[in-house]
């Protein structure tokens, strides 16, 4: 039986920062993203035609606030609110006021009940009148959204049974990687498991490795920590580079990514937990990587 609705791609993370003119500052020069639009509390920064790709929201400490994907079309934003209501998930409008802020058309938001991240869908979002324009690195998308949830099994069950996202792979007590279908790309979320509930980290698909050899002497030119890398991940192929921001939030940039037809893709790998399973080339992660801070109103 199919999903009762359809995905059309991750559309933006919001980001809790506690610092927000620094953040600003860090990822317009040091990430390379377009700043959309400012307020007091907020920065909305866009790497497509999109309003915004990622929302920096000012908080007393960092950390994932919520992430959101936009669906096909109008009908399937319809159809996931009564999923939702019909799983007991609570799921609920969000305002016109709030809405309108955000630039998007109709949008719900649920929580995933295990880790207690906050899910936005959307049907639409207001496209700007100029393409994105690349500056320090030829950023493609918001690539994917990284969680680390306590209870890992119970995390992975519910995003595939009661979101609809489809496995691609699987490092055995590790991580679980998956896409929200029918979005081609290898993953677009991910679960590791970890004592608490946090970010883990925000990936950024780059158009050219070159944007990831560059990255490695901009960031020490800057004096920014690299956490993990330059290596290439065996699951998705990618090549990678991951660096903190200015809270110790992880972001990486990524290079390359296996895609998945919508019809008879291949099943997903059971990959064995060594390191040469997360990385080829022979990178030993920094005690850093991937820890981020708490996922807002989680358990």
């Amino acid at each position: 039986m199919p999903f009762p609705f359809r995905y059309k791609k991750l559309a933006y993370a919001a980001i809790n920062v506690t610092d927000l003119e620094k953040s600003i500052d860090f990822y317009k020069d040091i990430v390379g993203l377009d700043l959309a639009e400012t307020t007091e509390e907020n920065a909305f920064f866009r790497c497509s035609k999109d309003h915004h790709n990622i929302v920096l929201c000012l908080a007393k400490e960092p950390g994932l606030k919520r992430v959101a994907f936009e669906v096909e079309r109008d009908v399937d934003i319809d159809r996931a609110f009564e999923h939702f209501n019909d799983l007991g998930f609570s799921p609920a409008w969000i305002g016109d006021s709030e809405r309108r802020f955000l630039k998007q058309g109709k949008t719900l938001r649920v929580k995933e009940p295990v880790s207690g991240l906050t899910i936005e869908l959307f049907s639409s979002i207001t496209q700007m009148a100029t393409e994105f324009v690349p500056s320090v690195a030829k950023i493609a998308r918001l690539g994917h959204v990284v969680i680390g949830s306590k209870d890992f099994d119970a995390t992975c069950t519910s995003f595939v049974e009661n979101f609809g996202f489809r496995v691609s792979d699987f490092i055995e007590d590790r991580i679980c990687f998956m896409r929200c279908f029918p979005n081609p790309f290898h993953h677009t979320f991910a679960v590791g498991p970890s004592s608490k509930n946090r970010l883990h980290h925000v990936n950024f698909m780059v158009t050219d490795i070159d944007d990831v050899g560059k990255a490695l002497y901009r960031l020490k030119q800057n004096d920014i920590k690299i956490v993990y890398g330059p290596g290439r991940h065996p699951p998705s192929n990618s090549v990678f580079i991951y660096f903190l921001d200015p809270d110790g939030t992880t972001l990486e940039y990524s290079f390359g990514m296996e895609e998945f037809p919508e019809d008879n893709a291949r099943e997903p790998r059971m990959l064995q937990a060594v390191p040469e399973s997360l990385d080829t080339w022979g990178a030993v992660p920094d005690p850093l990587f991937g820890v981020g801070g708490p996922i807002e109103g989680a358990p």
